[in-house]
């Protein structure tokens, strides 16, 4: 198998733009699919509009991880309800997203991890997860991994995987049978406000005519909203990852500690990845958050490496337009898939480790490396909010890499708030105002 997104590739969701509809999805990847396939279903006539390809970027480039371990308070009553969606999307699509329950446990090389990982189980406990420590014994049985350096780990049975590559495309594909109209290569430059509010979504192909938007456009979402003079500090990070030939399954669980994340894949390999390990491209946006960030940036809490600029055509090189009218080509156009390299160091370091704690495994061949950019928070939980300046428009971004397995919970959620809705949950820890409305940041659990 080859990662299916190094290129564009022929255009699976294409025709005519309709004149009008109910509600337009900015962005192809799991949240604005969701958000579709829940819209349509709910009546609403939708039109997803994607600049490249359906999940062609972070949605097919996640571990594919669907777990409720180690989330913020505020998103796990939301990660347990995607938890019940993804086995019904799963039959829905007739077992094509390899949906199953794997499992997902956190490493501990000491003593003082193993008492984070305990804090963090005492707060979530109430909330109804099925988390529960595991000794040095029970680790190396859980793993069969008997020369391990892990003292114990934290372990949810009841977390799950998905294939990534395969389940957002055909999750996309149930949504146009349930009635959302996607287009493919048609890039949205900007929204069409009228009397202060949305009046239609303005693309490449033309105008369409509607009352509200959704943006769920990821790493670009800021710069999109930047367009229309609103501001969130929002950065974009790379993360690298890559998957294995085909392996003796000795392994059947998903697992990560400070170097090392690993899990399950259905063709019979095991999708690797340096753990926490990402890289900062500086651009102008990183400078302009500088301060928003530095709290962050001095926890030591996160291996962010900063590197000396974004490549040409990323949301925050240098030379990226923050600013483009109706009729001129936006970013959005002159890069329709953000497909960085994945740092080759990692994926060779990366390897090493897998086979030196399961030898087993043997060499681990691998199958293919790839990298994503993960659009991040300066708290480490995402954006869900209507935008209050741009009446009709409301933003899911910052998924700060918990995006694919929470998606269809959110996508459910925009669907209602753009309904007018109860969402069903509190959201106002994810509220955008946080940012501007002199609150403390609190920052999200780095588990």
């Amino acid at each position: 198998m080859i990662f299916p997104f190094r290129d564009e590739g022929p255009v699976e969701h294409d025709g005519p733009l309709p004149e009008r509809c109910d509600l337009v999805v900015i962005g192809g990847g799991v949240i604005g699919v969701s958000t579709a396939l829940f819209a349509a279903r709910a009546g609403l006539s939708v039109v997803l509009l994607e600049k490249g390809r359906v999940a062609a970027e972070q949605s097919s480039r996640n571990w594919g991880w669907i777990r409720v371990q180690g989330r913020d308070m505020a998103e796990i009553p939301i990660a347990l309800e995607a938890q019940q969606l993804w086995p019904q999307l799963d039959a829905a699509c007739g077992g094509r997203l390899g949906v199953r329950q794997v499992g997902v446990s956190y490493l501990a090389k000491s003593q003082k991890e193993m008492d984070g990982f305990a804090g963090w189980l005492t707060e979530a406990v109430p909330l109804g997860v099925s988390s529960r420590l595991l000794d040095a014994a029970e680790t190396k049985t859980l793993l069969g991994a008997e020369d391990s350096p892990w003292v114990g780990a934290l372990h949810t049975p009841t977390d799950m995987k998905g294939e990534p590559w395969v389940a957002v495309p055909e999750l996309a594909r149930l949504a146009a049978s349930d009635g959302a109209v996607i287009r493919e290569r048609c890039a949205v430059r900007g929204l069409d406000m009228q009397g202060g509010k949305v009046a239609g979504v303005v693309t490449e192909k033309g105008r369409i005519a509607c009352d509200q938007a959704v943006l769920a456009g990821g790493a670009w979402s800021s710069l999109f909203l930047r367009r229309h003079g609103v501001k969130i500090p929002q950065l974009s990070v790379r993360s690298t990852a890559m998957a294995t030939e085909r392996l003796p399954q000795g392994v059947n669980t998903a697992a990560v500690d400070d170097k090392l994340a690993f899990r399950p894949r259905a063709d019979g390999g095991y999708t690797l990845a340096p753990s926490a390990f990402s890289e900062l491209f500086i651009g102008p946006d990183a400078f302009r958050a500088l301060s928003t960030y530095l709290p962050l940036a001095v926890s030591g809490k996160f291996d962010v490496h900063l590197r000396a600029r974004a490549p040409a055509g990323y949301p925050d090189a240098w030379g990226t337009p923050r600013r483009w009218g109706d009729e001129e080509e936006s970013p959005f156009e002159r890069m329709r898939i953000l497909s960085p390299e994945p740092n080759a160091a990692k994926v060779a370091e990366t390897r090493r480790r897998f086979g030196q704690h399961f030898p087993q495994m043997g060499a681990a061949p691998l199958q293919a490396s790839w990298a994503g950019m993960i659009d991040v928070m300066p708290d480490v939980v995402p954006v869900v909010d209507r935008v209050a300046a741009l009446p009709g428009l409301t933003v899911l971004t910052g998924m700060c890499g918990h995006g694919f397995g929470i998606g269809p919970a959110f996508g459910r959620i925009a669907a209602d708030m753009v309904l007018g809705r109860d969402p069903g949950h509190d959201l106002s820890r994810f509220r955008l105002s946080r940012f501007s409305d002199g609150s403390k940041l609190v920052t999200g659990p780095n588990l």
